[in-house]
């Protein structure tokens, strides 16, 4: 079957330039033909993902058109206003990709809006809802590697698209031909037909409006005299992240110059994802060499945000996703307490896999804490809850651990921009009275304990890949652990058991042990990888990591 689709497509006449050589050099390399011919890019919750290149089982045109003919065979069904709001990325391709969506929705009679530049998720969640969209797409994949892309697609309330929704999408995606199936019109040609259209101005402006009236203590920026460091990490980033910085007076600004434009080869790192250190580094020393208050890098799309702070000594030490989503509860909550905007019965809302800190955080300023699956449509789904219920305002704040922000309902996906806005204040308000990031966050861990949070990964490359991480993770379920490093493992929360967890059903298992530690296993929607979640505490910083290391290494060999 594989072999016939390899030659169907290298028989086609096909209009990017890129395949044809592609096809043609892996001619008789039956290895290489089945890696991208034997499957099909699966499209879920989280869309499409994967390396671009020829067939079906890499991101180029043809699966793109398929994948679009599948969401406009949906959006057909859903009456409403019949418009895809679009934006993209700075990765390979991404605007091709982006104007072939547009040229299968206008060919299918559905109205396009789409950005005339790169801009990050939040901006594609914020038009989605500004347009009173059927659907949203933003091409993009996020913090891989620079050979991947990958195209999200987005419900009517800005949120990643439901489970029900995506598998009406798959079902259509799989009836459609990928070389011929998928009704096709150029970019022009909608243009010209009015269909598609782009973002006006206005949703701009009003995006950046909504983002700002979030400010805590507005004003405090414009004499704070905060120096900062920052890099776009050659993604959507520069543009929205420099203006609202620039609008509420954070002018002393040093963008990091190998990684200030576009760039989707990401030449200055190999994976440009502000979780690792490599895609810092230059902002790093860029920053101890201006003597930065703060460090800030957003990844190529723009909705995670991670940052280096300045200690007492002049060094710069990283700051986790756990250990900033704290940090920005306690800063939210104590300024808007002070300020007197603090709405009754706040709530804010983590995933299940972040710091159990954050809830000691929240009980201690009288805000609900609710705990949901991992992924930022969850956080979103709780927003959609309050507002349908004329309780919006009540949401205060979202974060998950992989350094994804929100503090608003404006949109329903993490925010790197309104991210980078609340750090910048908070940094600009520590130093104003004399003390900093590090200082609070110590202040923080001597209030509640010394919480450590670590994630490691373990990677499963290759068609096998897939089926090795389903049968460790039956394995777990079959034969459940008793016991992790010595300490007994006191209650299993099964979240494919939605009768016990009371959430919906997720792959994700949480082994609680007798001396509070926790241990989360679960493999990644996005990446082939099982992630394991350590949470231990401590009396000093040392004795949670040993307690941490010993649990990673017993739980190493069960991940092999």
């Amino acid at each position: 079957m594989y072999l016939d689709e390899y030659k169907r497509w290298l028989a086609a006449d096909l209009e990017d330039a890129d395949l044809k050589p592609e096809l043609s050099k892996i001619e008789g390399n039956d290895e290489e033909i089945k890696d991208r011919f034997a499957v099909a890019l699966k499209f879920g919750t989280a869309g499409l993902r994967g390396v671009l290149g020829a067939g079906t089982n890499r991101m180029n045109i043809y699966v793109v058109r398929q994948a679009t003919q599948g969401l406009a065979n949906w959006v057909k069904t859903q009456g409403g206003s019949q418009t895809v709001a679009i934006s993209y990325d700075s990765r390979l391709k991404s605007d091709v990709f982006a104007k072939t969506a547009a040229g299968v929705l206008a060919a299918n009679g559905i109205k396009v809006r789409i950005y005339d530049a790169l801009m990050p998720v939040p901006a594609l969640s914020f038009a989605t809802r500004y347009y009173e969209c059927n659907a949203g797409i933003m091409v993009t994949a996020s913090h891989n590697p620079a050979k991947y892309n990958g195209y999200k697609a987005y419900g009517p309330d800005g949120c990643q698209m439901t489970d029900d929704a995506a598998a009406i999408v798959y079902d259509e995606i799989q009836k459609t031909d990928v070389l011929t199936g998928a009704k096709y019109i150029s970019f022009a040609a909608g243009v010209e037909q009015g269909l598609i259209r782009f973002v006006g101005d206005d949703c701009k402006k009003a995006l950046y409006d909504a983002i700002e009236a979030r400010q805590v203590r507005p004003g405090l920026c414009r004499t704070a005299g905060l120096k900062l460091v920052y890099s776009p990490l050659n993604g959507s980033g520069l543009v929205p992240v420099t203006h609202v910085l620039n609008d509420m007076g954070i002018t002393d600004i040093t963008i990091v110059p190998e990684q200030e434009y576009p760039n989707g080869y990401f030449t200055t790192c190999s994976y440009p994802n502000p979780e690792i250190f490599e895609a810092l580094k230059l902002g790093l020393e860029l920053a101890t060499k201006t003597g930065a208050d703060l460090m800030l890098a957003t990844d190529p799309d723009a909705d995670r945000v991670g940052i280096a702070m300045k200690c007492p000594d002049g060094s710069y030490e990283l700051v986790s996703g756990n250990e900033m989503g704290v940090l920005l509860l306690d800063y939210i909550c104590a300024g808007r307490i002070e300020k007197g905007t603090m709405p009754a019965n706040p709530v804010a809302v983590k995933s299940i896999v972040s710091t159990p800190l954050a809830d000691a955080v929240a009980k201690h300023y009288g805000v609900e804490m609710r705990n949901v699956l991992t992924g930022f449509k969850w956080i979103g789904d709780q927003i959609a809850n309050l507002e349908a219920a004329g309780e919006v305002d009540r949401f205060i704040f979202g974060f998950e651990e992989s350094y994804g922000y929100l503090a608003g309902p404006y949109v329903r996906d993490k925010d790197a921009v309104i991210g980078s806005m609340l750090i910048c204040e908070m940094a600009a308000y520590y130093r104003s009275i004399g003390s900093s990031i590090k200082q609070r966050l110590e202040e923080i861990y001597a209030q509640y304990g010394r919480y450590l949070n670590k994630v490691d990964s373990f990677e499963f490359p290759g068609l096998t890949g897939m089926e090795k991480m389903a049968s460790i993770m039956q394995k777990l379920r079959d034969e459940p652990l008793t016991e992790i490093g010595g300490h007994k493992v006191v209650k299993v929360m099964d979240y494919k058991k939605p009768e016990e967890t009371g959430l919906p059903a997720a792959n994700v298992l949480i082994y609680t042990l007798e001396n509070g530690a926790t241990v989360v296993v679960r493999p990644s929607g996005t990446e082939p990888k099982i992630k394991t979640y350590f949470t231990t505490l401590g009396k000093t910083l040392e004795e949670a990591q040993a307690q941490k290391d010993a649990l990673a290494a017993a739980i190493e060999p069960i991940l092999k």
